[in-house]
């Protein structure tokens, strides 16, 4: 799954058993704004990311009038080994999703939503179809909202990756998940570093200037300084002008272990780092995920 780096926020575990740093707690959020939007998700059957990865963020994102959406089902047909989201045979498209999607954004209210998916290996377009479909739906019903889309690879189809970027999402992402060295191990075999920085580069290609290209990364699984500024650099050189950097936090069940809790600082020094290599928004953090503050990104203009 091209994903938000899920990880099951409400079962932790730590490396070699060792306790939690304090910077990695935080309280589960409460609020009447939770309550709404669960409703209004469970009235019209819909996926969240918010939900399904069990996000402490998520009343923070909803009270600023951000969610993130994930269609398609919550079903992947691929492994990846730091992912939470089941494994399997996911059922067909859901042709009702992308106006039922449409119609919670105007419930609630949204200014900005984030439209995700598990990868379908299984469909002819990796679901791309689909993802038109939602935007399409989305800019009917509400005509000011900002729409992020975060793709899968489309199993490399390129046309695929051009079909979503036409129907001109604000903001296309696709994440890169992790630094080159660690592709192998952490990735499905059907994915691989350099396909992942193929459709962004193509995304920027066949978007207009301005819209943003926007990819994410994990850090606590291995990886050295120098490996994540070189896939920064990688990412630039793709045409991306956004990025998120975050923790990664292991899921409940046989997957990868954390290699180590970064701290804030290292964090401090990552984001600064993106925005040295001429990164127009970059957010770096423990907590931070992909769709995290990712209405900030919008508000801050056009790309350079």
């Amino acid at each position: 799954m091209n994903n938000e780096h899920i990880s099951g926020m409400s079962h932790l575990v730590s490396p070699k058993g060792r306790a939690l740093p304090p910077w990695l707690r935080r309280a589960w959020p409460a609020s009447s704004d939770v309550a709404r939007v669960r409703d209004v998700l469970s009235d019209l059957s819909l996926n969240t990311v918010c939900r399904s990865a069990q996000c402490p963020n998520q009343g923070e994102c909803w009270r600023r009038g951000t969610a993130t959406f994930m269609i398609l089902g919550d079903v992947c047909t691929r492994d990846c080994a730091f992912c939470g989201v089941a494994s399997g045979t996911p059922p067909p498209p859901d042709p009702g999703e992308p106006a039922r999607l449409a119609e919670a954004a105007h419930r609630l209210g949204l200014r900005h939503l984030v439209v995700t998916t598990v990868t379908r290996d299984d469909l002819p377009d990796g679901g791309a179809g689909h993802f038109v479909a939602v935007v399409k739906a989305v800019r009917a019903r509400c005509p000011d909202a900002k729409i992020e889309v975060l793709t899968s690879d489309f199993g490399g189809d390129m046309d695929a990756v051009v079909r979503v970027a036409e129907a001109a999402p604000d903001v296309f992402g696709h994440n890169i998940e992790t630094v080159a060295r660690l592709h192998a191990p952490l990735r499905d075999p059907r994915a691989s570093y350099e396909r992942s920085l193929a459709v962004l580069r193509c995304a920027r290609e066949a978007l207009s200037a301005a819209h943003h290209v926007k990819s994410g990364l994990m850090v606590g699984c291995g990886e050295k300084e120098d490996e994540v500024v070189a896939a920064l650099r990688d990412l630039r050189a793709a045409g991306c002008d956004a990025v998120t950097i975050g923790q990664y936090l292991k899921p409940a069940g046989n997957r990868a272990e954390v290699q180590e809790f970064v701290a804030p600082e290292q964090f401090g020094r990552y984001e600064q780092i993106a925005y040295d290599l001429g990164f127009a928004f970059a957010m770096a953090g423990p907590f931070v995920r992909s769709s995290y503050h990712a209405d900030a990104l919008t508000d801050a203009g056009r790309p350079e």
